[in-house]
């Protein structure tokens, strides 16, 4: 048997999860997989109803989810207001991480409205308030730079942050998509908890350095959309199902997403489906269980709109991979198998990760 869960499929189609395998999250204990909660109010399909959204949340806590994972940016404050309203009374069950340094701007007449990425200490400072407010707590228990604005020092940004724990607004702090050379230069002005950034099978840019300073460092690494955006779970089977993402759908610009793009790699999905068969488990669940076998200091959060999802993705925690599926996977999809850039050029200019450079296709 390559793999075993604990967690099989009900007949209902749902999965049952017992207490959640734990992991290091800076200071923190938190199960190994956590909820990212972007998708619950904006960047993929159409928005779900704040009902749908409630029920997300409070079935993932209750299924044993201890790590929530929002932003200011998300729903231009949406999540979080949702994060506060729905598991502020249940603070005290989870660890709850935000962001700031990423923002949107209303636009004074001369400027128009839009997204900024502003780390001036006057800004993340403002923003953190903000936060506070929304999510209806004291304290934010791990609160990231969303991006770094190089025209901040990242000293500066990271200063300000090691104020707001001082004051007791914030515990620890970390970093997104930033360099292994950035990290370090932010660790030197305070301890950074953990650095998030994406990371999966089809998206390896972490492996070439900023995974191994985090380590050095002792940084827990926290990865974004470790199910490849909904293409490793086989949210979009064919071509004609990127033509149809809604205009604001944040896969739209990114050219893994194109068309041609998306054909060349749509032959990946038939030997990963049968992997994932091999394995007993879904596409989804071998997609995160890959991660959680990168070390014991990996942390994905995938997002999701549906409980059910949430809750099969928690199942992944206990799916156990031999070292000859690991290869298989490690063989079948990475930088030189799939086809495209995981961004566009000006979301690729405000990034600081490393780079392989200009993909196949």
């Amino acid at each position: 048997m390559i793999a075993e869960c604990a967690c099989p499929a009900s007949a209902s189609g749902r999965f049952a999860i017992e207490t959640m395998k734990q992991r290091a999250l800076g200071p923190f204990q938190v199960g190994a997989i956590g909820l990212g909660c972007m998708n619950i109010c904006h960047a993929y399909g159409t928005p779900i109803s704040a009902d749908e959204a409630e029920r997300v949340l409070r079935g993932a806590l209750d299924a044993g989810c201890t790590h929530f994972d929002t932003a200011a940016l998300y729903g231009f404050g949406v999540s979080e207001s949702l994060v506060g309203r729905v598991l502020g009374p249940q603070r005290s069950r989870f660890t709850l991480a935000s962001k700031c340094g990423m923002t949107v701007e209303a636009g004074d007449g001369s400027v128009k409205p839009g997204r900024v990425i502003n780390g001036r200490p006057e800004s993340l400072r403002a923003t953190c308030e903000g936060s506070l407010r929304r999510l209806k707590t004291d304290v934010i228990d791990l609160y990231y730079l969303h991006r770094w604005d190089k025209q901040v020092p990242i000293e500066d940004s990271v200063g300000a942050l090691s104020d707001l724990v001082r004051a007791g607004k914030i515990r620890t702090i970390g970093l997104s998509e930033v360099s292994a050379a950035t990290l370090r230069r932010a660790h030197a002005v305070h301890p950074i908890a953990a650095l998030q950034t994406e990371y999966s099978l089809w998206t390896r840019n972490p492996e070439i350095a900023v995974l191994q300073a985090c380590r050095d460092l002792g940084v827990s690494f926290v990865a974004f959309s470790p199910l490849g955006r909904g293409f490793l779970a086989g949210a979009l089977p064919d071509v004609a199902a990127v033509e149809a993402l809604p205009d604001k759908d944040i896969r739209r610009p990114m050219p893994r997403f194109a068309p041609d793009h998306h054909a060349r790699n749509l032959p990946l999905l038939a030997s990963y489906r049968q992997l994932a068969d091999e394995a007993g488990c879904t596409p989804a669940q071998l997609a995160l269980a890959w991660l959680l076998h990168q070390g014991a200091d990996v942390l994905p959060i995938p997002g999701t709109r549906s409980l059910a999802h949430a809750i099969e993705n928690f199942a992944a925690a206990d799916v156990a991979l031999d070292s000859a599926l690991l290869a298989r996977l490690d063989a079948l999809i990475n930088q030189r198998t799939v086809s495209g850039h995981r961004y566009a050029e000006q979301a690729r200019r405000e990034v600081d990760t490393e780079d392989f450079g200009a993909p196949p296709g």
